[in-house]
């Protein structure tokens, strides 16, 4: 049975591009949402295998949405997107529970990687 991933990015083309890399790669889209609080409802109404949610968004953050997922179900795998220079942010991320962070520009296969790697692939 295909995973199902919940995307989280405030840009549209970014939710597009990762939406025809996963589905390309076998995984099923459990839903989308441009910022940390619809994050959290769509998680709730989906309950996907895991989320790849972008840090930086209007509304919630990604660390905000991250903390609020964890504690709904601490079990929740959560992969951050973060752009170059916010290691900072990052770290908080990882402290908060995230199962792993990649760095935009994606690189396919890193994406792939970490999307396995988290789920027991």
């Amino acid at each position: 049975m295909a995973k199902r991933i919940l995307i989280v990015d405030d840009a549209a083309f970014m939710r597009m591009m990762l939406r025809n890399m996963l589905e390309k790669e076998g995984f099923e889209i459990a839903g989308e949402a441009a910022n940390g609080k619809k994050a959290i409802e769509v998680y709730q109404e989906t309950n996907p295998d895991l989320v790849l949610m972008d840090i930086t968004m209007p509304e919630m953050d990604g660390i905000e949405s991250l903390r609020w997922i964890k504690k709904i179900n601490p079990k929740a795998k959560i992969i951050m997107c973060s752009a170059m220079g916010q290691q900072g942010m990052v770290m908080d991320a990882i402290k908060s529970g995230a199962s792993d962070f990649i760095v935009k520009p994606f690189d396919n296969a890193r994406v792939i990687e970490s999307l396995n790697k988290a789920l027991g692939l």
